[in-house]
């Protein structure tokens, strides 16, 4: 067995110096290293088996607690040429988690830095460090008796930070999570400090309340990138409403699809539907309440007939549309006829709504707790869909709101699914003018078949839709390089910019080599 990953190209007596200097920055306890100290961040969902050569390790980890130890390690990091791979909390889960892109980095953890530095009642945002979760903003604004809301993702233990950084969404009407952010405070590569936006004036009264200052704007920029480290975040909260109506729809047909986003994309477009809204395929609702053995336990893909059958037997649809309202009960009911009026035109569509409840009140049961500010662990239900060590890697292009867009895409999944043995557990966030289609190839990592034909499948999927027209939002670690190589305009042109601007920021290539498929040029990067 071979010993533990290192730095690729630096010599075992240089790393060790490295490592000497960033406890001496950081304290010897705040480094980890040496045989199976980095293996708590390891990919729990990596599409390998345990073990695997090719697995995305990390050589040790640094955990800073403020911004002068990061400026520190940062100099310590450019003169050995110690690449770091940052992470805030590092539950990126289906995406990588908190392992590195490339095999030997140094995982750089910013959970230490965890403050909420401010949250403003009045204008409705909060200012927080990368190791802020959303459940540690959700306990700040029920300890403050906090008349404002965040909008959780999917999954609730991760970094406030790091989810809006990877342009990750919810559902509540702030779904949006990198439209809702607004100012933040870098350090590049250099240790030097940049603050964006409003807060490049000194005492800024304005930094969290106007996106783009004066000149150009750069908060973009340090999205899904790895031009730099972000140190705070300004992120915009919604004001409680006066009360709320969950809402959900059921669809009996398959077929009924392109109809459903027909008629869900001009009620998003004008707002009468205000959240972000939710579409879930029949096997994605199952996953989250059974097992496949108990309604199959065959080879292949589950039948058709079989699908309709758990569905009847679990009372949803074939398709399930789940959304909510906020406001006044009068204006909340207005709408809810509205939309009703237009989803009772789809054969067989059934409403299911829960009453209207205060916003003082949680929901019991049946609601989803996230799209009234909650956030949760639910998500991870499905990882028993098959079994055994449960995992998933996720698939997730973007789709037009429009309904031939919708079936294309679920028929490309879904054939390329069963070829490789997989369900379609799948389904679309919904905003006014895009959706995120999110499919999940749930696997067991015991089954090495399983685990292959989840690494191949997704591979598969990223070349049909790059060929169709339709890019990524977001992938894991294992396939940045190819979802990149997607956005093929001008021989690759946006590529290039990125690699210019990586390589005028970070000469030594220290920062997240590879992330997004952006390299530094002594890693394969075209930029010199």
């Amino acid at each position: 067995m071979s010993g533990p990953a290192r730095p690729p190209g630096m010599s075992e007596s240089d790393f060790q110096r490295a490592l000497g200097e960033f406890a001496a920055v950081v304290g010897r306890a705040a480094v980890l290293s040496g045989e199976g100290a980095a293996q708590p961040y390891l990919d729990p969902f990596d599409p390998f088996p345990p073990g695997d050569t090719r697995a995305h390790e990390a050589s040790a980890v640094v955990l800073v607690a403020d911004i002068e130890q990061l400026r520190a390690v940062l100099n310590v990091a450019n003169r050995y040429g110690v690449p770091l791979w940052s992470v805030s909390t590092g539950r990126n889960f289906a995406y990588g988690g908190a392992a590195p892109r490339l095999k030997g980095c140094v995982v750089l953890d910013m959970q230490r830095m965890n403050r909420v530095l401010e949250i403003n009642e009045t204008l409705g945002f909060a200012l927080v460090e990368p190791g802020v979760s959303y459940y540690d903003l959700y306990r700040e604004l029920k300890a403050r008796d906090s008349k404002l809301w965040l909008d959780p993702p999917a999954a609730g233990w991760g970094s406030v930070m790091g989810n809006t950084l990877e342009r990750g969404f919810g559902t509540t009407p702030y779904g949006d999570h990198a439209s809702a952010q607004c100012g933040m405070e870098v350090m590049l590569a250099n240790g030097d400090l940049v603050r964006t936006g409003m807060g490049a004036m000194s005492g800024s009264r304005e930094w969290q309340v106007f996106k783009p200052g004066f000149g150009p704007s750069y908060d973009a920029m340090f999205m899904q990138s790895n031009f730099g480290i972000v140190t705070k975040i300004g992120v915009w909260l919604m004001p409680r409403p006066a009360g709320y109506l969950l809402c959900r729809y059921m669809f009996r047909h398959d077929a009924d699809l392109e109809n459903i986003v027909e008629t869900l994309r001009p009620l998003k477009l004008d707002e009468t539907i205000q959240s972000n809204a939710v579409i879930e395929s029949a096997v994605r609702w199952a996953a989250g309440v059974s097992t496949r053995k108990q309604w199959y336990d065959g080879p292949g893909a589950m039948p058709d007939a079989l699908i309709d059958k758990m569905a009847r037997a679990l009372g949803i649809g074939r398709w399930n549309l789940r959304f909510c309202l906020y406001g006044p009960e009068r204006l909340v009911k207005a709408r809810r006829d509205v939309i009703h009026e237009r989803f009772s035109r789809i054969a067989d569509a059934q409403l299911i709504e829960l009453p209207y409840i205060d916003s003082s009140v949680e929901p019991k049961g049946g609601g989803d707790r996230s799209q009234v500010g909650i956030p949760n662990l639910d998500a991870f239900n499905l990882l028993n869909w098959r079994g055994g060590s449960g995992a998933h890697i996720d698939f997730s292009p973007v789709c037009p709101p429009v309904g031939h867009d919708a079936v294309q895409q679920v028929r490309m999944v879904r054939d390329r699914a069963a070829q490789y043995g997989f369900d379609y557990y799948g389904g679309f966030t919904v905003g006014a003018r895009s959706m995120h289609h999110i499919f999940a190839a749930i696997f067991n990592r015991d089954d090495a078949g399983q685990t292959t034909g989840a690494r191949n499948l997704l591979e598969t999927l990223i070349n049909d839709f790059g060929a169709a027209g339709y890019g990524q939002y977001r992938t894991h670690l294992e396939y940045m390089d190819l979802a990149a190589s997607q956005y093929d305009f001008n021989n690759h042109a946006l590529m290039r910019l990125s690699e210019t601007i990586k390589h005028a920021l970070d000469p030594n290539g220290v920062l997240s080599p590879g992330k997004q498929g952006i390299w530094p040029g002594k890693n394969g990067g075209r930029a010199q």
